[in-house]
């Protein structure tokens, strides 16, 4: 990870994305409790980490990185983002959006809106996506 992003990710965590990451850990945790939510609270965890450290890491999706589509990267994919949809991603995009919001008062915060604003679009639709190094 280059030192910029090192600086980046840091300040990340001290003005307040820690608790978005939060979030993302909630939504795993009361989809793990569910069996039936295994596979939204494995895209949870992966995201709460990519939440937690975004400089220096992008989402895509999977099937760009294997080159072959799996189950996640079809319509089971579809259907179960669906579901993500209805039952977390939107609450965790609002969080994500009203953040963005806040940040963008000010000139400083404009890089981390902008993060908060791609991490709104990946909890919209999360299955499937996979996070590699920018």
């Amino acid at each position: 990870m280059a030192p910029v992003s090192i600086l980046l990710n840091v300040i990340w965590i001290l003005i307040g994305g820690a608790w978005m990451a939060v979030g993302w850990l909630i939504a795993a945790v009361i989809m793990a409790i569910t069996i039936i939510g295994l596979p939204w609270a494995r895209a949870a965890f992966n995201i709460a980490v990519y939440t937690l450290l975004p400089f220096g890491s992008r989402a895509v999706n999977r099937d760009q990185v294997t080159g072959v589509s799996d189950i996640g990267t079809g319509l089971l994919g579809v259907i179960g983002n669906i579901i993500w949809f209805v039952l977390a991603g939107w609450w965790l995009a609002l969080g994500h959006v009203l953040t963005a919001v806040v940040f963008a008062i000010t000139i400083i915060g404009i890089p981390f809106a902008w993060a908060h604003l791609k991490l709104a679009g990946i909890a919209l639709w999360p299955i499937g996506k996979v996070i590699v190094p920018a």
